[in-house]
């Protein structure tokens, strides 16, 4: 879904993309879609950047949870899918920001 956000000459283009539970997501090839559609502006998908955040989740020194669920919770947030690779972003042109927050 493309949403037009009120301004006609910032060069933002505003899209939603939908995936369901099984699906596997491919943003390049919903952004390759865009290449055709009436947009403020031009799309070359081979030489689009992309960007993701993420969050490093480390031990804090507050007790906010009992210490055997903050491990248990530390160690599933670690096996958690990376998002360039689940997204199929390319990684030399991918910039991945991110934040550490303490559990």
């Amino acid at each position: 879904m493309i949403d037009d956000l009120g301004y006609t000459d910032d060069g933002i283009t505003y899209v939603t993309a939908r995936f369901g539970y099984m699906d596997a997501p491919d943003v390049p090839e919903v952004v390759r879609l865009l290449e055709t559609a009436e947009i403020e502006c031009l799309i070359e998908v081979d030489t689009a950047s992309y960007f993701v955040s993420t969050i490093e989740l480390r031990p804090g020194e507050t007790s906010t949870m009992p210490q055997w669920r903050k491990r248990l919770f530390l160690a599933t947030a670690a096996i958690a899918a990376d998002a360039a690779e689940y997204f199929r972003l390319p990684r030399d042109r991918t910039l991945i920001v991110g934040s550490r927050v303490d559990v």
